[in-house]
């Protein structure tokens, strides 16, 4: 199939089919010049999007998706020629570095925070990795091409004034994540009832909820509340959250199922 095909088998639209194109101008690239090829950091919902895309095109053996770190959530599609392993790759050619900046405590500077000011320097979203917030500091990865600029010219968020040094992945300071556990019991593992337990709502809430869109399962929209949940499966909801399907246990005399679900706070 050439590109076209490959874009109207994957269904996307506007923006994404923008983005989807992008991803398949890399994976060519690679297969033309024989050489690694990686897209901008993605979001989680990218990154399913695009999943699908690179298995038609057949590039799917020879793509690392890759974030800088391990539990990293915007990842890099990286597409690899044949002479270059994935572990030498990952070894020291991806193309990510490591920066932290730091700021008075007290200053108490958000992700939105210190997002919007490295937007402000007319930098693309997709320039950017994880942001990791600590009290008074930040470490985040960021794509190869823009490091020296941030370095020089990343000097505030806000009326913060910021020092911004390189670092190394293994001097990373990575926040445990904050996880409360949920039990409750459903009589079907249906998206609105396992939502209505993990963002706290009536089943009624939920369910207008998942209409509206604002719901996906797996980093995919998801509009319908009878979809059916497994162990593992994990949901999110703008201004809500995001929570997992953690454990699926027995069901109970009248027929009910207990569930475990980790709600991130």
């Amino acid at each position: 199939m050439d590109k076209r095909e490959l874009l109207d088998r994957c269904r996307a639209v506007g923006e994404d089919r923008m983005l989807l194109a992008r991803v398949l101008d890399k994976l060519e690239q690679a297969q033309r010049k024989n050489i690694p090829a990686c897209t901008g950091f993605l979001s989680e919902s990218e990154q399913a999007l695009a999943e699908p895309l690179v298995r038609l095109a057949g590039g799917e053996d020879r793509c690392v998706s890759t974030g800088g770190f391990a539990g990293a959530e915007r990842k890099m599609l990286c597409f690899l020629p044949d002479w270059l392993e994935e572990e030498d790759f990952l070894a020291g050619q991806v193309p990510i570095r490591f920066l932290r900046c730091t700021y008075r405590p007290d200053q108490g500077l958000t992700h939105r925070d210190l997002l919007g000011s490295l937007m402000g320097l007319g930098l693309v979203r997709e320039k950017i990795g994880d942001l990791l917030v600590d009290e008074g500091s930040c470490d985040l990865a960021v794509a190869e091409s823009v490091a020296d600029f941030l370095l020089q010219s990343w000097s505030s968020a806000g009326r913060a004034s910021l020092r911004v040094t390189e670092i190394d992945a293994g001097s990373l300071h990575i926040p445990q994540a904050r996880v409360r556990e949920l039990r409750d019991t459903v009589m079907r593992l249906r998206l609105d009832a396992v939502a209505a337990t993990g963002f706290g709502l009536s089943r009624t809430k939920a369910a207008e909820l998942i209409a509206s869109g604002r719901v996906q399962v797996n980093h995919r929209e998801c509009t319908k509340g009878d979809q059916l949940l497994t162990q593992g499966d994990v949901v999110t909801a703008r201004g809500f959250g995001k929570f997992e399907l953690s454990q699926v246990g027995g069901q109970s005399r009248k027929g009910r199922t207990a569930i475990v679900v980790k709600r991130y706070l």
